[in-house]
């Protein structure tokens, strides 16, 4: 019984151990922005949504724009504040936000690019580390596409929001 014990034990520790390695590797600032046009590609991982991604299991819309763009591009900002965003970078047309998780600590990286050509709002949340997060970006990006809507359809209910 001792044995189990110590075994239990030591399992247990190095879970630990390889748990707080990945938070840890998790708060180096990864290399985002705007190259080409575009958001950063995500990887080949299932830990990572795009609007501008065609691979359906890791694509999602994007956030259409209002009329006046500018008071939409605020309300997307205002909403990735809503749903627990810190914003590092932001600029006319760009947006860099993280998420940490509560327990662990962990970073998930948020991008935003407003594409004035088309009427959106590219969208792009990714997790540093690890190879699932369990439909964490995804879920993230639903709560910040619905604090968006009940912002920009203040100023304009008769238009739904997508």
């Amino acid at each position: 019984m001792r044995n189990v014990a110590y075994w239990l034990t030591g399992i247990l520790l190095i879970i630990l151990i390889v748990l707080a390695g990945l938070s840890v590797a998790s708060r180096k600032e990864p290399d985002l922005g705007i190259s080409e046009g575009r958001l950063t590609p995500c990887p080949d991982s299932p830990n990572c949504v795009s609007s501008e991604k065609s691979d359906r299991s890791s694509s999602i819309p994007p956030l259409t724009l209002g009329v006046p763009a500018d008071q939409s591009w605020t309300a997307a900002k205002e909403a990735v504040r809503l749903a627990g965003g810190k914003i590092h970078k932001e600029s006319d047309d760009y947006l860099w936000a993280t998420f940490t998780t509560r327990i662990l600590h962990f970073t998930d990286d948020l991008e935003m690019r407003r594409d004035l050509d088309r009427g959106l709002i590219q969208i792009r949340s990714a997790s540093r580390v690890g190879r699932s997060d369990l439909g964490a970006n995804r879920r993230r990006v639903e709560i910040i596409k619905d604090f968006f809507c009940n912002k920009a359809n203040n100023s304009r209910p008769e238009r739904p929001c997508q």
